[in-house]
């Protein structure tokens, strides 16, 4: 699968409305798949440093989406956090 297609799959998984490509659960859900390949690339190199602080970036910004979305939506907050596995 491309990594086009695995976006637009995870777009239309997430997505509110027909046309949504950047509400809250959208960003997340991007955001948390690319920590989860960044997160196997450190598996095989664990001296890449400067991709580290990429993966801080995008976790923060993760963390950040996830506190908007939680004090905006309680519900869909819940919803993104089971279909994610994010918090246990």
């Amino acid at each position: 699968m491309s990594i086009k297609a695995e976006k637009q799959d995870i777009i239309k998984n997430f997505q509110i409305h027909e046309k949504d490509a950047g509400s809250s659960q959208v960003q997340i859900a991007l955001l948390t798949d690319r920590i989860s390949c960044l997160t196997e690339h450190f598996k095989t190199h664990k001296k890449d440093v400067h991709s580290l602080y990429g993966l801080q970036a995008l976790s923060n910004q993760r963390k950040k989406l996830l506190k908007y979305l939680e004090r905006k939506n309680p519900e869909a907050y819940k919803t993104v956090v089971e279909q994610l596995k994010l918090r246990h």
